[in-house]
């Protein structure tokens, strides 16, 4: 369990966070959501004894992470996954943290094995691909086999099958009872994955709820219909208290009520439907309602180039100058294997 109460951190007058108080209990995935700025960086060090903060406490399992001996048996977490020698192989990069933390060696076969890097645990890390490097971040996360675990971006680089395969691994230790924190911007992702969620802006705490109570919370539903009977329809709905509104492609979509009464009332009025579905927003909807007045950068309105004048440098058309093709990356595969239990491995 991760316990914040109050923590607050200040660069001179500039505050990154500011009073946050949640809890992340074990069982579920709890997402960790923010604009850009919002704090959530500086929340994950802090957790970490990375940063001091200005006031407040945050704890792991009760205590403090300068108290923890052996910190890799209570949390792994992958925070840069450029953090790492480029000089030292995978292999010798985990074998560095379990020999800090009394873990045994053959702890690092299993974890390579785990995250699909066996096949180059030899080869030094400057070598990886970004998706490379995000696996072997991972496997150090999990080296101690921690009842805590904390990602930040852990799809950064990862292609199609590696996002699969990391988001079967958070569920899969989140359903062990661990207790997973995961940060990320790609909305589509953490709708597939997180069951809780804590959203911050400007480092104050904004929701702390789960996934369909934000969603209901910060955006509208509405129930959409297409019939070939639309005038008729429509007067049906007005006279029973329904305000329908006409779309430009002939459906209508009534807000906030229920797809099975609108049902039940054309079945009454013998109102032939092609569609009646129940329309919800998505998270990354509901998140963008939340947040907006929290956003620290915001874009311009994208400007329209005219043609380019005489003295301006033309484009460079592709495979000018012999610039080569970019190169594909190895994919690597992996299955999830549960980790062992007990500590001191």
């Amino acid at each position: 369990m991760i316990e914040l109460q109050g923590l607050t951190k200040r660069y001179g007058d500039k505050t990154a966070v500011d009073r946050l108080t949640f809890t992340v209990r074990p069982g579920v995935v709890t997402g960790f959501l923010g604009p850009n700025g919002a704090g959530k960086s500086t929340t994950m060090r802090m957790l970490l004894g990375l940063d001091t903060p200005t006031s407040g406490d945050v704890r792991i399992d009760g205590k403090h992470y300068a108290q923890l001996s052996e910190p890799l048996k209570y949390i792994g977490a992958l925070l840069d996954a450029k953090a790492i020698h480029g000089g030292r192989t995978a292999y010798h990069h985990l074998l560095c943290l379990a020999q800090a933390n009394r873990i045994s060696r053959h702890r690092v076969g299993e974890v390579l094995e785990t995250v699909g890097l066996s096949a180059v645990a030899r080869k030094r890390s400057k070598n990886f691909s970004l998706g490379m490097g995000q696996r072997l971040g991972i496997a150090g996360a999990l080296l101690g086999d921690p009842e805590i675990l904390m990602f930040d971006e852990p799809v950064n680089g990862l292609d199609p099958e590696g996002i699969h395969w990391i988001r079967n691994l958070m569920k899969s230790l989140a359903a062990q009872g661990r207790t997973v924190f995961v940060s990320s911007h790609l909305m589509s992702e953490m709708a597939l994955t997180a069951e809780h969620l804590i959203v911050i802006g400007r480092g104050r705490l904004l929701a702390d709820t789960s996934m369909a109570d934000f969603i209901a919370q910060n955006s509208r539903s509405c129930v959409r219909i297409r019939t070939p009977q639309i005038e008729q329809f429509k007067d049906v709905l007005t006279a029973a208290g329904h305000t329908p509104v006409q779309n430009g492609d002939g459906s209508l979509e009534i807000q906030g009520d229920d797809a099975a009464v609108l049902g039940e009332l054309a079945a009454q009025h013998q109102v032939v439907l092609h569609e009646l579905s129940q329309q919800r927003a998505s998270l990354e909807e509901a998140f963008m309602q939340l947040t907006a007045e929290s956003v620290e950068y915001h874009a311009g309105e994208a400007v329209t180039a005219g043609p380019p004048g005489p003295g301006a440098p033309q484009p460079v058309p592709p495979g000018a100058y012999g610039q080569p093709d970019p190169q594909e990356q190895p994919q690597w595969g992996a299955q999830w294997r549960a980790p062992r239990s007990g500590k001191g491995r």
